[in-house]
């Protein structure tokens, strides 16, 4: 019998199962992954929270340590999800998987390659530091930022992103015909004294606004060096506070792209 897992990423939430010994293609139909993940009747984790943002499953891969598959709750696919990242990479060490270098494990998911360090252990809280993809595809869009960091993002930077109404604003972006066919997630940003980026976001797929997106922050955070591009060359770090946890985001602008894109947070099992 396949187990049930819950991890939570900085509050955005995720049913995942180990697919490397069981039969789990049943756990790949949309329907299933709807069921599981609805907010009403779905999986319930040990502490009664019902249904999740999203479905992961982690399997063999023979290039890598292993192979994140990431389902939104209403079963698409074929994208990345940082907070995803940071709990299957969780997953991974209570598993009991060992990284093939010792000490920095090495994924594949729907975008690409990336690395996975968990820096630090707290009971059932971890903090990882993932890798994310190197981002070419960013430019002016509306009246905001559209980039590619693994998913497509709007990003628009607001005065006070508590008073944003995000179900109408995030659903109005999210569905604007600029991004049509696929559509993009909305991001909305505001900058604390301090510099710290409070970010607030609506993801499709999951079709509402989540405690927080690991690419969305990842996009946001570049966006907001795009905003200021005169800020000092080399090495870009930023503070993020999401609805409920605070996040890092680390770069480097290099020419037309930016790589060594860094995402760091809390990873959760719920159990």
């Amino acid at each position: 019998m396949v187990q049930l897992h819950k991890y939570s990423g900085a509050g955005n939430d995720f049913v995942v199962l180990d697919g490397r010994t069981e039969d789990v293609s049943a756990f790949r139909s949309a329907q299933r992954i709807a069921e599981l993940c609805d907010r009403r009747s779905g999986f319930v984790a040990a502490d009664g929270r019902v249904g999740a943002d999203g479905l992961m499953i982690l399997t063999d891969d023979p290039d890598y340590d292993f192979r994140m598959e990431y389902y939104n709750s209403d079963g698409s696919g074929g994208m990345m999800c940082g907070n995803g990242g940071r709990c299957i990479v969780a997953f991974a060490d209570a598993l009991g998987l060992q990284p093939a270098d010792g000490r920095v494990f090495r994924f594949v998911a729907a975008d690409g390659p990336h690395t996975g360090e968990i820096l630090a252990r707290d009971g059932d809280r971890k903090t990882v530091r993932i890798r994310m993809i190197d981002v070419h595809t960013f430019h002016p869009a509306l009246d905001g930022w559209f980039l590619d960091t693994g998913t497509r993002h709007f990003v628009r930077f607001v005065p006070d992103v508590e008073a944003v109404d995000i179900e109408k604003e995030g659903r109005q972006a999210r569905w604007d015909p600029l991004f049509a066919p696929v559509g993009a997630n909305a991001n909305f940003v505001s900058v604390d004294p301090d510099g710290t980026l409070r970010v607030r976001t609506f993801e499709k797929g999951v079709e509402a606004e989540t405690l927080a997106c690991g690419t969305g922050i990842t996009a946001s955070a570049i966006a907001a060096f795009l905003c200021h591009p005169e800020r000092s060359e080399g090495s870009q770090h930023y503070d993020i506070q999401a609805r409920i946890a605070r996040l890092a985001v680390d770069f480097r602008p290099e020419g037309d792209h930016f790589t060594d894109v860094y995402l760091t947070g809390p990873a959760d099992e719920i159990r």
